[in-house]
């Protein structure tokens, strides 16, 4: 069976890998030529598995014309990306009532990634956080089913410390047992030992650019969750990725997914509004890539 669409974007994934293998950034042509005759809802829906958004709903005027007209910034957001990372939360609490409201102006497939406040991960630096956690996960319940992964970004200075890093996954799981992302930024955390922890405690490992350790740009940890977060480069924040770097992004989107991974992608090069182009064009390859034979949910 093959999901049924409105829409001749059919090809097989050994078809489309072909294509971009032998043909190259040629392809994007051809998916935006069928992109016309998708709503963005049709487009969304044919990413099963992945999730491509940005850092916060923000709508730069260069791209206004690809959303809704009306609403507001999240309700036009969430009718185009199936997830949006929360950044705000890592700086501010936010009241349940506030989650409630942002979960009840996007579709019931949309999921927010949350950010796990700084109060935890900077300035108690993983240990004994269990009040703030106490806290957080109250106050994150306000998303319901709409709550997505957790994202725990670590200093660059926070080295990996076995029994400190499994009490605080343990403390963690013992409140939110959905999924959860840590991006590590010390080098000794991408190590075997590292990595078992994590899948251990069913934590994906963030795949991050620019790259601050090395095997810091490939996902790891839990495999059940794939998390990549693209900060831009070489002007972090700021720089927009080429077609062919957000093609490669994908194309291994795709392969995880394929393998049973739920897939996330977050453009936070959000400081010149580079991020919101550059999720549109990953989510018109990866349409693309997933309209074969694992789109089978109906037919």
């Amino acid at each position: 069976m093959r999901l049924q669409t409105k829409t001749p974007l059919s090809v097989t994934r050994g078809q489309d890998q072909r294509c971009w293998r032998d043909r190259g950034s040629g392809c994007l042509e051809e998916f935006r030529d069928q992109r016309s005759s998708l709503t963005m809802d049709e487009l969304t829906n044919k990413l099963l598995g992945i999730r491509i958004g940005t850092a916060g709903w923000s709508i730069p005027k260069e791209t206004a014309a690809r959303f809704p007209a009306t609403g507001t910034h999240l309700e036009r957001y969430g009718r185009v990306f199936g997830g949006v990372e929360i950044n705000s939360s890592f700086y501010r609490r936010h009241k349940p009532s506030t989650y409630e409201r942002w979960a009840r102006s996007v579709p019931d497939g949309f999921r927010f990634a949350v950010k796990v406040p700084r109060s935890i991960t900077h300035d108690l630096r993983l240990q004994e956080p269990g009040s703030l956690l106490d806290l957080f996960a109250a106050e994150v319940a306000g998303l319901g089913p709409k709550l997505g992964p957790l994202l725990v970004q670590l200093p660059p200075s926070l080295t990996f410390e076995a029994g400190r890093s499994d009490r605080f996954f343990l403390e963690l799981r013992s409140r939110l047992d959905g999924p959860v992302a840590c991006e590590p930024r010390h080098r000794s955390w991408f190590t075997p030992e590292a990595e078992a922890l994590l899948v251990r405690h069913q934590v994906a490992r963030v795949a991050a650019d620019p790259v601050l350790a090395p095997g810091a740009n490939a996902p790891g940890g839990w495999p059940g969750l794939t998390y990549y977060r693209l900060h831009g480069s070489p002007r972090v924040y700021h720089s927009p990725y080429g077609e062919e770097a957000v093609r490669d992004v994908v194309t291994q989107l795709a392969r995880r997914a394929s393998e049973g991974s739920d897939c996330w992608c977050i453009f936070d090069n959000t400081a010149s509004f580079a991020a919101t182009p550059n999720a549109l064009t990953a989510m018109e390859f990866a349409a693309g890539l997933m309209s074969g034979p694992k789109a089978t949910s109906a037919g």
